[in-house]
């Protein structure tokens, strides 16, 4: 893997009137742009982004859009920085404060919040963060308030800018029942199956699979730790490939991060009686995914989804971080300047990267 700290990639960057944003017109249709430097409201603060990085969720965007962030939009939601200017009656936070966020928080206060479902919060994704790949960004104060944490020196800017979707896998390991002593089969070997297996080591399964494509990120399983590599561009029946490992049984834990609903039905059918199949990745609006019902009846499988994170979540990934005991810098293929952004975009196509670091300032 490439990696590069973020140290000594560029000067410090100056006061500007302006700042350039990469702005998604439409899809398939990514530019830069400039725009005047955003002020801060009520509550408020304004973070000169040191480090953002590309997430799986961006790439679906730019291709087909998404309709929770309706275009034309400002992009990236993944960063960290240093606060550069406050909102009124911002009192716990001051300018040059290293920080690192989440992009959304619930309201704590509706009855999803009180029955500590923060991340079914009918307005959580109000306000929602977008616009990180660029020079400086806004946080609402309902994120201020909930999600805004201070940096550690020591941590970089770039790792610090994966507290979000460290959360995500965060959330929905905290859904599982402990896995030390279980088999567990990770299917999709992207940056989120890639934090779930991080988080999965950490618990010390009996054995662990890892499930997925392109050999630069199943190398990188390998490296992580992951006891069995299995190709599924090789072995395309992730079912055989899964019992042909465990006498028949099948794997205790399945933690699918594809979103397609074929692999749903097959991590279904790879999970051992008794055992339990994390319906992860999310699929299209819309989709309708045909079960095996019977199977779950008689094997006394319990399968879910997660939907997003909670606050306790994302202060769980930021202790993860700041610890230093989770590999997450092995997710960042390289740090690459803004302005490279057509061709950061097309290597993820390709899939010749796992995850970006993105400077705005180099």
């Amino acid at each position: 893997m490439l990696w590069r700290k973020a140290e000594g990639l560029r000067e410090e960057p100056k006061q500007n009137r302006v700042m350039r944003q990469l702005y998604l017109q439409a899809p398939n249709d990514l530019r830069m742009r400039e725009i005047e430097d955003p002020i801060p409201g009520p509550g408020e603060v304004i973070v000169e982004v040191r480090g953002a990085t590309t997430c799986g969720t961006d790439l679906k965007t730019l291709l087909r859009g998404h309709p929770k962030f309706p275009m034309p939009t400002p992009f990236g939601h993944e960063f960290s920085g240093i606060i550069s200017a406050l909102g009124e009656g911002v009192t716990d936070w001051e300018v040059g404060a290293e920080v690192m966020s989440a992009p959304t928080a619930p309201c704590g206060e509706c009855h999803l919040c009180r029955r500590g479902l923060y991340n079914l919060c009918p307005t959580c994704m109000d306000g929602l963060i977008l616009g990180a790949f660029a020079q400086k960004v806004r946080v609402p104060a309902h994120i201020v308030k909930r999600n805004l944490y201070p940096k550690p020196r020591h941590l970089d800017f770039f790792e610090a800018a994966l507290m979000e979707p460290l959360a995500c896998a965060v959330y929905g390991q905290q859904c599982l029942p402990v896995l030390q002593g279980k088999s567990v089969a990770i299917v999709g070997a992207g940056p989120i199956g890639l934090f779930h297996q991080m988080l999965a080591l950490n618990q010390r399964p009996s054995h662990l699979f890892m499930i997925g494509r392109r050999e630069p990120r199943l190398e990188l399983a390998r490296e992580i730790g992951a006891d069995d590599v299995i190709d599924s561009a090789v072995e395309t029946d992730l079912v055989e490939a899964v019992m042909s490992r465990t006498a028949g049984v099948g794997a205790d834990v399945v933690i699918e991060c594809t979103g397609q609903p074929q692999v749903w039905v097959e991590s279904v059918r790879a999970t051992a009686p008794g055992g339990q199949t994390l319906l992860f990745g999310g699929c299209k609006s819309g989709t309708q995914v045909p079960l095996p019902f019977d199977l779950m009846w008689k094997r006394h499988l319990t399968v879910f989804g997660v939907f997003h994170f909670t606050p306790e979540a994302v202060a769980e990934a930021r202790e993860h971080l700041c610890s230093g005991r989770l590999p997450v810098e092995q997710v960042i293929t390289d740090v690459r300047p803004m302005t490279d952004y057509h061709e950061i975009f097309e290597d993820l196509k390709a899939g010749r990267a796992v995850k970006y670091g993105i400077d705005p300032w180099n």
